[in-house]
Formats: structure tokens, C-alpha cells, sequence
């Protein structure tokens, strides 16, 4: 929902404030707990004083926009974009409003006014150049909640509509970055629930917008993998995101949402239009109060991947990466170990977020205190 809030509860006002001078980048409101902010990953009580149930509701009612309080139609849980105009300035989120016992509540998501640099987020400029150099194929961005999936996006089509010469199409839900026309370039940007029903209808209209790009907030569902995978095989580069933990995860996810006597076909079909995935973690940094660093597993479509896709043998997708360097490919474990040397995460934070902790052993990196961790990253 692209609107500002009529009259936003002053309390809610200072919560933002307090949010933004702290450089938080979620507040919580939630009954029975005081409103809270997550910094840096961790998460730290904005004031003492527990919220109730009529604060929150009266708290949360006064962001929501007119138009969607009047078209709730009984729904529990929904989305929608919002602007304010603070001293320090614009400020957009992104807010889940949702029930919980019965009170109402909702997560703020602050959104930056400028989408960061990729240099800011830690991504290597050489793999953004061979992600902007395509002009056709999938590539799939992964990672748990709040691992900077939607920023990587927004960062990738922002460079892509600098350099022109590229119509773009992004169906969101809801809009949180919003791309300035540039010279040569035509961006289109629809909201699900706004502009369009679903990402699957946004995806099938935008076929018939003569698109060069398209970005799809997220595949969730059947119709919208079938018309994603559909429109890379035909010419047109598609961004999407999945979550799941790591590359692997998301051939397996996509591929597990067809029924089982079509799985095959698109085993077919994504072996041939899959370009990249890319597996993001945000880890606590080594400097206390910095903001977390960015890890990354890459996966680059190469023959042997499309040979393991295509056969069903998706087990032998990490081996892949780990043999992969060649094309581009990067195992999570290789990147700790860098950002250990870099002294950008401590060998504990590693030790913890490793693949395979032997393995994280193997690069160099000693776990000092001879913990034993699970292999899985947190959720």
C-alpha cells in the first residue's frame, strides 16, 4: 500500500525515531512485551514498560492507510508499504500487521531512503558484473528472514537501470525500494495486492510488457515457479528469491513445489535456464555494535550442475560448488574462512555458521573453544 499514514500515533512517531537514531532495522511492537528494536541483529527493548493489547491496536491502526483498514475483509495477517517524513528525513517500511491471541501487532521493517552501494552490503563487484551482463536465464537469491535478500535485489536492478538500454518489470509485495527513471530505461514497478492480484498474474502479464528484466519478489507457490522458470527459458532474465538455507536448498524447493509426475519436466526446464543462485547469511561482525556482515555460497549453472539438476542427483550439488572455483563458485565455508582472515567475524561466529566445521578446520580456521556446533546456520 504506496500511501502515508494519515495521523500516526505519536508514540509510534518516537518509536521511529528512537529506531532510526539507533540504526535499528526492525521495531516489534507486540502485546505483552515492550516495543523492540532489532540493531545489528540483536534485539533491545525500546522502553520498559510492557505494551497492551489497546495500545498496540490503537498504536498499529493509526500507520494503516484508510483504504486497507476499509478492506480487511476479516484477514489476520497482511502487508503494506509505508512513507513518513521524520527530521531526519523520507523514511519508508516495509509492515507485517498481524493477530496473535486475538491483539493486534505488527514488525516494522525500516527501509534505507537511497539502496545501499554493493561495497556497503559486501558483495564482490565481479559477481555483480556477471549478474548484470546477463540477458536471459533464472537467478535465484536465498537466505533465511532478514538475511538481505530484498536488498541484494533492489541493488541489482538500481545497477541495471543505470546502465540503460533494459525494461524492467519488479512485482513486490509490498514495494519497498523505489528506482528513479533513468536515461534509456523504462522500470515498472506493481504491488501485489495493489496493481496486481499475485506474483503468478504479474508474472504472466508482464510477458506482454516486451520486458528485458524481471523481478519477482519471491516464489512461493506452483503457478508462479512454473511462469518464472517459463519466462527464463524464453529469452527474459528473471530475479526471484527463495527462502531456504543454502543453494542446494533452493534447487530442491523449486523443483518440490510441481507434483511428483511433473518434476522431472522441470528438472529439464531449470537445468537449462538456471543461470546463478546465491545463498546469503548475515553474521555478527567481530567489532561489537558494527553492523552484521554479509557470507555468501554461490552456485554458477555449470555443466556439471545442470548434468546433477537434470539427473535428480542433488546431493552432489555441494560437491559442485566445492570444485566449482573455476566458474565462479563459492562454498559458505570458503567464504568464513576469508572474512576470518579479514578479521571481519570471529573463528566462533564461523565455527557456527559453517557447512562442515571439519571442513572450516581444513581452510585454516581453529574453533577456540573446541565446541561441537550444528551444521545448519540458525534460524
Amino acid at each position: 500500500m504506496r500511501q502515508r499514514s494519515s495521523s500516526p500515533d505519536p508514540q509510534l512517531l518516537e518509536l521511529i525515531d528512537c529506531g532510526l537514531a539507533r540504526e535499528a532495522s526492525d521495531l516489534h511492537l507486540v502485546a505483552g512485551h515492550p516495543p523492540t528494536l532489532r540493531i545489528h541483529g540483536d534485539l533491545f527493548p525500546a522502553g520498559e514498560t510492557p505494551l497492551t493489547a489497546e495500545t498496540t491496536a490503537r498504536v498499529v491502526s493509526s500507520m494503516m492507510p484508510a483504504e486497507l483498514r476499509s478492506r480487511l475483509d476479516g484477514r489476520k495477517d497482511f502487508d503494506f508499504s509505508l512513507s513518513l517524513t521524520r527530521p531526519a528525513g523520507a523514511v519508508r517500511f516495509r509492515v507485517n500487521v498481524f493477530f496473535s491471541q486475538g491483539s493486534m501487532g505488527a514488525c516494522l521493517r525500516f527501509v534505507p531512503s537511497t539502496i545501499p552501494t554493493f561495497e556497503w552490503m559486501g558483495i564482490p563487484q565481479d559477481l555483480v558484473q556477471r549478474i548484470v551482463s546477463l540477458h536471459s536465464g533464472l537467478v535465484l537469491i536465498t537466505g533465511i528472514t532478514g538475511s538481505g535478500k530484498t536488498t541484494t535485489l533492489a541493488g541489482l536492478v538500481e545497477q541495471m537501470n543505470r546502465l540503460g538500454h533494459r525494461r524492467i518489470i519488479t512485482i513486490e509485495e509490498p514495494i519497498e525500494y523505489v528506482f528513479l527513471p533513468k536515461a534509456n530505461t523504462v522500470i515498472t514497478q506493481r504491488e501485489v495486492g495493489i496493481d496486481v492480484a499475485s506474483f503468478a498474474d504479474g508474472l504472466r502479464s508482464a510477458l506482454r510488457q516486451d520486458p528485458d528484466v524481471i523481478l519477482c519478489g519471491e516464489i512461493r507457490d506452483i503457478e508462479t515457479a512454473r511462469m518464472a522458470i517459463s519466462a527464463a527459458e524464453t529469452g527474459h532474465l528473471v530475479m526471484s528469491t527463495v527462502h531456504t538455507q543454502d543453494a542446494k536448498g533452493a534447487i530442491t524447493r523449486l523443483i518440490d513445489i510441481f507434483p511428483f509426475d511433473r518434476q522431472q519436466d522441470v528438472r529439464c526446464q531449470l537445468s537449462l535456464s538456471l543461470r546463478l543462485v546465491i545463498s546469503q547469511y548475515l553474521l555478527p561482525s567481530l567489532t561489537p555494535g558494527q553492523k552484521r556482515v554479509l557470507a555468501m555460497e554461490i552456485l554458477t549453472a555449470s555443466d556439471a550442475v545442470r548434468a546433477a539438476i537434470r539427473l535428480n542427483k542433488i546431493e552432489s550439488l555441494d560437491t559442485c560448488i566445492q570444485t566449482g572455483k573455476k566458474w565462479g563458485m563459492q562454498t559458505l565455508d570458503e567464504n568464513l574462512a576469508s572474512l576470518v582472515c579479514k578479521r571481519r567475524i570471529s573463528p566462533e561466529t564461523a565455527h557456527r555458521y559453517a557447512k562442515n566445521p571439519a571442513g572450516l578446520r581444513a581452510l585454516g580456521v581453529s574453533d577456540p573453544q573446541n565446541n561441537s556446533f550444528d551444521n545448519a546456520a540458525p534460524q
